[in-house]
C-alpha cells in the first residue's frame, strides 16, 4: 500500500484532535474502523506515531515527522487542486496585438478572434510598439518597413509577411486614373498625401523621386481619411498599399517597376507561443486581402516576385 493524502489527513486529524475517539468523530468514521486504519498507516511507515493512553494521543518523534511533512503537503495539495480548478474554468489566454497602419490587421484578428480573444491597440510608431512587445505589453506587433531597409533593431524576433509594392491612390477624374500603370515621373508635379511613421518611407521616396528626375512638392502626412480627402478633391496623389480598398470616387493606380517596396512584418518574442500559427494566420489575410484588391491581383500576375511570403 502507497501512501496517499488521506493518509497524512488521518495522522494530522488525530494529532489536532489529541485523541483517536475525537478524531473519529470529527471525521465522521466509528472509532474502532479509524484505529484500524491507524495501525495499517503505521505498519507502512514503519513504527508507532502515536503513544495512546487513558490521556489521550500524543505524537512520537516518527509521528512528529510524518506530521511535520503532511502540515506541508496538505496545505499545497489544496492549493493545487483549487489553482487547476480555475485555470480549467478561466477563458483561454488571449493574443495582445499592435499595428501601424496596415491592410491585413482586421483579416488576422479575424481569424485570430476565431480560436481566442483578442485585443488590439494601434500607433504610427514602430518603436512605440516594439517596445509594448519588449516589455510584455503585447505580444505580437504588425507593422511595415521599406522594401530596401532592413527589420527594426532590438530584441525582437521579425518574420516577413509579404513583399508589396506602394501603389497610388487618386481621384476617379484624376487625366490617369484609367491607366494600367504609370511612371513615377509622370507625377513629378503632384503634391503627395501618406500616413505618418518613424521609418525611413520618407527618405526612400525622396530618393525613389530623385531617381524619376524630380524633387517632390509638398508632402503631407496625415490620417487615412484625410488622405483619401485629399485624393478626391484633387488636391495631392496618396501613397497607398497595393492591397488598399478605394472609397467610391478614388482608383488605386500602380506604379510602374514598383520603384517603392513595402514589407509587412510580424514581430515576437523569441519564445512567443503559438507563433508559427500566428503567422499562418497573418499571410492567409494577406492573401484575402490580395484576392480582394483586383488592381493588385492583375498587377501580380504581370509582376511575380511579389505578394504573400512564401
Amino acid at each position: 500500500m502507497d501512501l496517499e493524502l488521506r493518509h497524512l489527513r488521518i495522522v494530522r486529524a488525530v494529532a489536532d484532535a489529541g485523541s483517536v475517539s475525537k478524531a473519529a468523530s470529527l471525521l465522521g468514521l466509528a472509532q474502532p474502523a479509524l484505529t484500524a486504519q491507524l495501525k495499517r498507516i503505521e505498519r507502512m511507515l514503519g513504527g508507532a506515531l502515536f503513544e495512546r493512553d487513558r490521556h489521550g494521543a500524543r505524537p512520537t518523534r516518527l509521528g512528529e515527522l510524518v506530521l511535520a511533512r503532511a502540515r506541508v503537503l496538505l496545505p499545497a495539495a489544496k492549493e493545487l487542486q483549487e489553482e487547476a480548478v480555475r485555470f480549467a474554468h478561466a477563458p483561454s489566454p488571449g493574443y495582445r496585438i499592435g499595428a501601424t497602419n496596415g491592410p491585413i490587421l482586421g483579416g488576422l484578428v479575424d481569424r485570430l478572434a476565431a480560436e481566442r480573444s483578442v485585443t488590439t491597440y494601434t500607433s504610427w510608431s514602430t518603436h512605440e510598439l516594439t517596445t509594448m512587445v519588449e516589455l510584455g505589453r503585447l505580444d505580437y506587433v504588425l507593422t511595415g518597413a521599406c522594401g530596401e531597409s532592413g527589420a527594426p533593431t532590438g530584441t525582437l524576433v521579425w518574420d516577413a509577411i509579404s513583399l508589396d509594392p506602394v501603389f497610388t491612390l487618386v481621384a476617379d477624374t484624376h487625366p490617369l486614373a484609367r491607366e494600367k500603370e504609370v511612371e513615377l515621373g509622370d507625377l513629378a508635379e503632384e503634391q503627395w498625401a501618406a500616413t505618418p511613421g518613424d521609418g525611413c518611407f520618407t527618405d526612400c521616396f525622396a530618393t525613389a523621386c530623385a531617381r524619376a528626375g524630380f524633387t517632390p512638392r509638398t508632402m503631407y502626412e496625415t490620417d487615412l481619411a484625410t488622405c483619401a480627402h485629399l485624393a478626391q478633391v484633387g488636391r495631392a496623389v496618396v501613397l497607398c498599399q497595393a492591397t488598399h480598398q478605394p472609397a467610391p470616387g478614388l482608383v488605386v493606380v500602380p506604379l510602374k517597376n514598383a520603384p517603392l517596396r513595402w514589407r509587412q512584418l510580424l514581430g515576437r518574442h523569441p519564445g512567443a507561443a503559438d507563433a508559427p500559427w500566428v503567422m499562418v494566420q497573418a499571410k492567409q489575410a494577406h492573401q484575402e486581402a490580395v484576392r480582394r484588391s483586383v488592381v493588385y491581383h492583375d498587377w501580380l500576375v504581370r509582376n511575380p516576385g511579389f505578394g504573400t511570403a512564401p
